[in-house]
């Protein structure tokens, strides 16, 4: 075995740490580490005058640079989340959700409770899901709860979309997923979020060759997620859950899924108060804006005042005083936003809850 110090493959010298020291470390690790430990069995020689050989040198090593060891698999893990565009993001964002919104009380019994009071999950043998998707009309704030499951668990977020996968030619798509939900399955504490689901895994009934095989390696991966042991969560999103392939829908795939729709009067305003927190304002009906605003979602209320505060800007920039924001102002403003929701995408959306919510 002394002979390893002359060539070795990574598999060898993990073979002959493990021998040495008892400790299992990775291939890739092993090979890194592995001339650093040639180097130090020529230092130790000559700092007591005889040759240690490669197995004292191995041993003492491992056991005074053990450090050295976690930090080269934490320096991978960082460079690896960097590779993916993770970020982290602040816990305040769950804030400014409505306790009010029946998807946050359902995201925080069956999500956000089991991976955090993780002994009592366990005494009652609640399994916390791994896979989730959220349905519902667009800027319905789908993107939004991801990020604020991300910033309440304080976990990685990496969000992906259908054009990322399809950088290197739709043939590759298929394969750029799966190498992606290996990489991110090898990480812990991480919220991998694939937006525009449907584009991934839509319907194979009448999908072109290209299609079905993307979305039959996507059925591939999921039971994967579900079996590692790394903490993590796979949440997709689609604003068109009837395009997704019905395979995808049954139970024993997706853990959650989870609808996010229109918003009530208190969610309306937990958001509206959150935007108007920034604004330069003087008096405000908060009452009489929330009113009129029945039919728009998060995205609709967010451009609201990025309309309001542009006017507000344009308007002081001009006359060269202070304007403030009021209730006129966003009267005046209103009617050139659009609302997203309509009553019958509203009719829609209660149709696909009942088809397709499993929680």
């Amino acid at each position: 075995m002394e002979n390893i110090s002359n060539a070795s493959s990574p598999k060898d010298c993990t073979s002959f740490i493990f021998e040495c020291t008892g400790q299992k470390v990775e291939p890739k690790i092993a090979a890194e580490l592995w001339p650093k430990i040639i180097q130090h069995k020529w230092v130790l020689s000559e700092k007591l005058g005889r040759d240690v050989g490669i197995k004292v040198a191995c041993l003492d090593f491992i056991d005074n640079v053990e450090p050295m060891h976690q930090d080269l698999h934490d320096a991978q893990r960082i460079q690896l989340l960097k590779a993916l565009g993770a970020q982290m993001v602040d816990r305040s964002i769950w804030d400014t959700i409505s306790d009010t919104q029946p998807p946050k009380q359902i995201v925080n019994r069956r999500i956000i409770l089991p991976l955090t009071a993780i002994e009592l999950a366990r005494k009652h043998a609640v399994i916390p899901p791994r896979t989730i998707i959220f349905f519902g009309p667009p800027g319905t704030g789908k993107t939004h709860f991801v990020r604020a499951i991300a910033g309440i668990l304080q976990w990685w977020y990496i969000e992906v979309s259908p054009s990322t996968l399809m950088a290197d030619g739709e043939d590759r798509l298929g394969a750029n997923l799966k190498t992606l939900i290996e990489k991110a399955g090898n990480l812990d504490e991480v919220v991998l979020f694939i937006d525009e689901f449907e584009e991934i895994a839509g319907s194979r009934d009448h999908a072109s060759r290209i299609d079905k095989s993307i979305t039959n390696e996507f059925l591939k991966q999921v039971p994967l997620v579900k079996r590692r042991e790394k903490k993590n969560l796979l949440v997709c999103a689609t604003n068109y859950i009837r395009q997704l392939d019905a395979a995808l829908l049954r139970p024993g795939r997706f853990d959650c899924i989870i609808p996010v729709g229109g918003l009530d009067d208190q969610g309306r305003r937990t958001i509206f108060e959150h935007y108007l927190r920034d604004t330069n304002r003087g008096d405000v009906d908060v009452d009489k804006i929330i009113s009129m605003i029945a039919l728009f979602t998060p995205a609709d209320i967010e451009y609201l005042f990025l309309k309001v505060r542009q006017l507000a800007f344009e308007r002081e920039y001009n006359k060269g005083e202070d304007y403030r924001v009021t209730t006129e102002t966003f009267v005046e403003m209103i009617p050139t936003v659009p609302p997203t929701l309509t009553d019958e995408i509203i009719e829609d959306f209660k149709q696909d809850c009942a088809n397709y919510t499993r929680y």
